[in-house]
């Protein structure tokens, strides 16, 4: 049963459906920030346990495929090691949760620190949109709007 299991979750498989996945908590964080439901399945711990069980079950996979995890640590070496571990499918996988995980953690925060200062939702709209696209510049971009609107700098909360 447990072949029938891993030949269904494919890496192709996983793929598709960590992809399709997300978006459903990335639109509620768009269009309903404030509702119940965001805050139960969006910014809740919630999704870090589904994204972060698919993580540990792809680890277990890789490991008894014959993947070397010590490999990974060779992208500190410099970038020609890093493009060769982009090349390898397994490290690429993991990769792409890790980011996926990380960016909805982002999105979360931005939407959970904007509804206590009390932000419009229009004013985090297009810095939660970039979130999702690439991470550090949508946290960026609201870390800005939230100087200006919080009318304060500080360092740490």
């Amino acid at each position: 049963m447990i072949e029938q299991i891993a030949a269904f979750f494919s890496i192709e498989m996983i793929y598709l459906w960590i992809n399709i996945g997300i978006v459903p908590f990335w639109l509620i964080l768009l269009f309903f920030p404030q509702s119940k439901i965001c805050g139960l399945f969006v910014t809740s711990i919630f999704p870090i346990l589904i994204l972060g069980s698919l993580y540990l079950y792809l680890i277990y996979f890789f490991s008894f495929s014959g993947y070397d995890f010590s490999e990974n640590f060779t992208l500190y070496f410099g970038l020609y090691y890093l493009r060769d571990l982009f090349e390898n499918e397994s490290f690429l996988m993991i990769f792409w949760i890790h980011f996926l995980t990380i960016n909805l953690f982002c999105g979360s925060w931005i939407v959970r620190d904007s509804q206590r200062l009390y932000m419009p939702k229009f004013i985090v709209f297009l810095p939660i949109i970039i979130t999702y696209f690439v991470g550090p510049l949508g946290l960026f971009i609201y870390w800005i709007l939230r100087i200006f609107y919080a009318k304060r700098i500080s360092l740490f909360d």
